[in-house]
């Protein structure tokens, strides 16, 4: 069986389902959740939200304000409501005013945290994507520019420890290498 068929039944059979999609920086989360997002719109209404959106610049990115903006949208899907959220501005350091999103029957969140032990009772699947370090960081910097090889080399020792501490590896449902 192959991943969309699996993620589809496991879906299928799960009220408001949830998959997250973590992993190291570079391994191609975002890439397999947009085409998650196509394949499983087919049956689903489907929002797809990226941490990216949600981490508070790069010094505070993995905090506990993530953890309770994953618990609160999660909390919200899982009730079926709609909710709002406060997306991080990259280019101003700040948070924007707070957008809303719409009810959803599938919710796919993408990106390093996205499958923290905060939330997992309420994943339908958490699928992690490896990739060795070096290789990820070179994506990085190909596809964001060499500017951010500071803030990269310093994400990579934070996103580990944060993966050493939850476990999210060995908590997956699903394990890509890419």
């Amino acid at each position: 069986m192959d991943l969309i068929s699996a993620l589809s039944d496991l879906c299928k059979s799960t009220k408001q389902p949830i998959i997250a999609i973590d992993g190291p920086a570079g391994a191609g989360k975002t890439i397999l959740a947009h085409n998650l997002s196509l394949a499983l719109s087919q049956s689903f209404r489907v929002t797809e939200l990226h941490m990216d959106d949600f981490y508070d610049g790069w010094d505070r990115a993995l905090s506990p304000q993530l953890t309770d903006t994953l618990t609160h949208i999660t909390n919200c899907h899982k009730s079926s409501s709609p909710f709002s959220v406060s997306r991080y501005d990259w280019a101003t350091s700040t948070f924007r005013e707070s957008t809303p999103i719409d009810a959803c029957e599938l919710l796919i969140l993408e990106g390093v945290g996205s499958g923290q032990n905060a939330i997992r009772d309420h994943l339908s699947a958490l699928i992690w994507i490896d990739i060795a370090g070096d290789q990820g960081l070179s994506r990085v910097l190909a596809r964001d520019g060499i500017e951010y090889e500071n803030q990269m080399r310093k994400w990579l020792v934070t996103q580990e420890q944060h993966f050493q501490k939850e476990g999210t590896q060995n908590a997956a449902d699903f394990i890509l290498t890419t």
